[in-house]
């Protein structure tokens, strides 16, 4: 039997908990121990409050609200479900907005006396942002309106009338009585003018669609297992797609490839694993791989640090643009702005409007810029990494849900006068490449500069946006007034590193040669431009072929005592231990492509731009 996951959803009081309880009544899903207790805590055995199957929680019961998303699980001789009963109050729209994001259909319940709330139009609007399919209608509370067929064939006309503004499929809208069990498994006596199916009938018969399983592998890494001996597995759930052993896997953001070598879960090894399965992977290569990578086969998702998404605001306090959150997508968490909003859905008349804030519970389309990059898909087409959730920093509080767009617009931090913001991140989306900084270290004489120019002539023949920038160039012009002590080595880096920052964040991708003798040196780099910025690129030379090459006579001049602080001959060079390339043996030739496979695999390379190199 197939599963389908569907939820609740409607106004407050509105009889969500009823009806799940009379669909589990009626359906003979409930044991014997909970139906005497729910009796029990109804005082009246004769005819419980089934809603108590669901509002489990004291303070839910007290104050006859469902407060939190309750979930049921029972199956028919037809299909297994699993239930998220939620909340209808205002206040706990976002409990909706979560029981309602696995879902695959929602009930959506409307009171037939008091018809289409501001509330139940919120709910539907989410529903359907959050892509669920198939929406069913149950109008409620039939028995307390006569059963009348007017009343029931005017909410539908209004039903139908929001779903097509929405754009949505044409809704089942079902005639119920939670109360009395009226076509909810049963059909009843009471509504003969009613030819439709039950609500039962009608939840055994939809398909939920194997869209998830069929679209390409994305598979989020949660947790690095260790085992004994060499055991090393890479624990998450799979969000999109399937794996088996032996399908091949990209890893990102590194962009390396290898094949799955097990797939592993409580109960042993498996030969698949679809969309939905917590599972832990065994690779075939060893890698570097931690939480936060996300593993991928088929289409690739897109690498943006710019993202213009749906947002659902959740708190209390109003959004505040400009103001820093923490944006959580799948495994990843990094720092975002929203840096412009584009509109306000009214959730009444469904017309967006301008706005410059959201209040709580709110829709609007807003543009987010993120501190580092993430991999993305529309949400459309991969609920994990399509969508998103903000976090207040003081607070911890999540304040909002994020569905990000299919089609990122290409000029999305135009502000209403049109005016375009140039950024990194537009300079990035128009090069069509990542900027960065290749830090190029190791020995004077190991042949850097000339890999260096190599690289960047490469990189012209593929319109790669970069410049070269070296300790000659600086030492000719913005460091001409330093020598060579210790102390001035150390502000000639300093002073190399801040221009790389600065090329960077007008988008270009540096590569930078320096001899940076040691680690200490190398680590302030690195912490100045940005670790997702910087790659560390070891020129690894012996230190004889290098003071034999000396083409710029360092070595010969050491030797005679001049002071500079050579690195070998006066200072040490400390070698890097884990740098993201060493160019060991190999020749400028194989150095170069070796590099190009790097940027290639970091996706740092692109197809538009141009090349200066400064002198």
């Amino acid at each position: 039997m197939d599963l389908l996951r569907f939820s609740t959803a409607g106004s407050v009081d509105d009889g969500k908990s009823t009806l799940i309880g009379r669909l589990l009544h009626d359906a003979k899903a409930i044991f014997e121990d909970q139906l005497e207790a729910v009796c029990r805590a109804s005082g009246d055995a004769a005819a419980p409050d089934l809603a108590l199957l669901t509002d489990g929680l004291r303070a839910e019961r007290e104050q006859g609200i469902t407060i939190d998303v309750a979930y049921r699980y029972f199956a028919t001789p037809r299909r297994k479900f699993i239930i998220a009963d939620t909340p209808g109050h205002e206040q706990y729209t976002r409990n909706m907005a979560t029981g309602a994001s696995t879902a695959e259909a929602s009930v959506i319940l409307v009171d037939a006396r008091k018809g289409l709330q501001p509330q139940s139009r919120r709910h539907t609007c989410i529903a359907h942002l959050l892509g669920i399919r198939h929406l069913v209608f149950a109008v409620n509370k039939m028995d307390l309106v006569d059963y009348d067929a007017a009343t029931f064939a005017r909410l539908r006309a209004e039903i139908i009338d929001l779903t097509t503004r929405l754009g949505a499929e044409v809704p089942v809208v079902i005639p119920v009585s939670a109360l009395r069990g009226d076509h909810v498994v049963e059909r009843g006596t009471a509504m003969p003018w009613y030819a439709g199916p039950c609500l039962l009938d009608h939840l055994e018969s939809l398909d939920p669609g194997a869209a998830d399983a069929d679209a390409s592998l994305r598979y989020p890494v949660q947790l690095v297992l260790r085992g004994d001996g060499d055991f090393r597995g890479y624990a998450g759930t799979v969000a999109a797609g399937r794996v088996r052993p032996g399908d091949p896997v990209t890893v990102l953001p590194s962009g390396r490839t290898t094949t799955v070598r097990r797939i592993h879960t409580a109960d042993g090894a498996v030969d698949q694993a679809v969309a939905g399965q917590s599972v832990a992977l065994q690779l075939a290569a060893e890698l570097d791989v931690s939480r936060g990578d996300l593993l991928v086969s088929g289409a690739l998702p897109r690498l943006l640090s710019r993202l213009d998404a749906t947002l659902i605001w959740f708190d209390a306090a109003p959004l505040q643009p400009e103001r820093p959150y923490l944006l959580k997508q799948a495994t990843r968490t990094v720092r975002a702005r929203v840096s412009a909003i584009h509109g306000r859905t009214d959730v009444v008349t469904l017309v967006e409007g301008a706005a410059d804030t959201l209040e709580l519970n709110e829709i609007g389309r807003v543009t987010l810029d993120c501190a580092q990059p993430l991999q993305v898909d529309g949400y459309r087409a991969s609920r994990a990494t399509g969508s998103f959730i903000l976090i207040d920093l003081a607070s911890n509080a999540t304040v909002a849900a994020g569905l990000i767009a299919s089609e990122q617009q290409e000029c999305a931090d135009a502000g209403q006068s049109g005016q375009i913001q140039v950024d990194r991140p537009a300079r990035e989306r128009q090069q069509q490449h990542r900027a960065g900084v290749v830090w190029l270290t190791g020995l004077p004489g190991a042949g850097k500069r000339e890999i260096a120019s190599r690289l960047e002539a490469r990189l012209f023949q593929r319109g790669v946006n970069a410049c070269v920038l070296d300790a000659d160039t600086l030492r000719t012009g913005l460091s001409g007034d330093l020598g060579f002590t210790l102390q001035e080595r150390d502000e000639n880096l300093r002073r190399a590193a801040e221009v790389a920052r600065l090329l960077v964040a007008k988008g270009w991708l540096v590569i930078a040669d320096f001899v940076s003798p040691t680690a200490a040196q190398r680590d302030r780099v690195r912490g100045l431009i940005g670790t997702d910025d910087f790659l560390e690129v070891f020129v690894q030379r012996d230190a004889e072929p290098c003071t034999v090459r000396d083409p710029h006579g360092l070595y010969l001049r050491a030797r005679a005592d001049n002071g500079d602080n050579v690195p070998h001959i006066d200072v040490a060079y400390e070698a890097p231990q884990q740098p993201e390339l060493a160019l060991d043996s190999a020749g400028v030739e194989e150095g170069v492509k070796r590099l190009v496979t790097l940027l290639n695999e970091r996706g740092w390379t692109g197809s538009h731009g141009r090349v200066v190199r400064l002198n």
